[in-house]
C-alpha cells in the first residue's frame, strides 16, 4: 500500500503540511492534490481541536473548555480533528487571534454555550469578533492578562463579573 503521509517532505511533487493527531499533534507532508481548497489554506490562521473539556465555565479542575490553540502557517492544512479560525495575510494578526483565544474573557464567553466536549462553530456565538490589525482598540502586543483587562474595560464588565472570571477560569499562556 502506498504512503500518503510523510514525515519528511518528498523531493518530487507539490506537497503541503497537514496537522493531525496520532498519539500527539503532528505535522505530516501530503500531496497538495489531496487537500480540498479552503479560503485560509494559503493564509495565517489558528488551529484548535474540535473536542475538549466538558463545557463547564470553571476550568480550575483538570478539564478546560478548549485545548491549547496553535498558530497555523500558510500552506498548512488540518484533519477533521481540528478546526481553524481566521485567514490572515499577517502573522502578527494571527498571533493576536491566538492571544485572544487564550484570554479568560474569550473562554468564559465560549463556555456560556459550550455544554459538551464538542466545540462547534455555534458555541462561539457569544464571543465577540475583534479587529486584530493595527487599527484595533485593543493593544494585542500586551500580555494575555493585560489583554483580559482591556477586554473587561471594553465590554464594561463590573467588579463582580471580573471577580467571577478571575476566580473561576485559569490562565492560559
Amino acid at each position: 500500500m502506498p504512503e500518503i503521509f510523510f514525515n519528511v517532505q518528498p523531493k518530487i511533487g507539490e506537497y503541503i503540511r497537514v496537522l493531525g493527531r496520532t498519539n500527539k499533534r503532528e505535522l505530516k507532508w501530503i500531496k497538495r492534490k489531496y487537500i480540498a481548497d479552503h479560503p485560509n489554506l494559503e493564509k495565517w490562521k489558528v488551529f484548535l481541536p474540535k473536542s475538549r473539556g466538558a463545557g463547564a465555565i470553571g476550568e480550575n479542575g483538570a478539564t478546560s473548555v478548549i485545548a491549547d490553540p496553535s498558530l497555523g502557517e500558510p500552506f498548512v492544512a488540518h484533519t477533521q480533528t481540528f478546526m481553524s479560525f481566521g485567514a490572515f495575510t499577517s502573522e502578527k494578526d494571527a498571533k493576536s487571534l491566538l492571544k485572544y483565544m487564550k484570554t479568560k474573557f474569550c473562554r468564559t464567553l465560549l463556555g456560556t454555550l459550550k455544554v459538551t466536549q464538542h466545540n462547534s462553530i455555534g458555541t462561539w456565538k457569544n464571543v465577540p469578533i475583534q479587529d486584530f490589525t493595527k487599527n484595533s482598540d485593543v493593544d494585542w502586543s500586551k500580555s494575555i492578562d493585560d489583554i483580559d483587562q482591556q477586554l473587561y474595560n471594553k465590554y464594561g464588565l463590573n467588579k463582580k463579573e471580573i471577580d467571577f472570571i478571575e476566580s473561576n477560569v485559569k490562565s492560559m499562556s
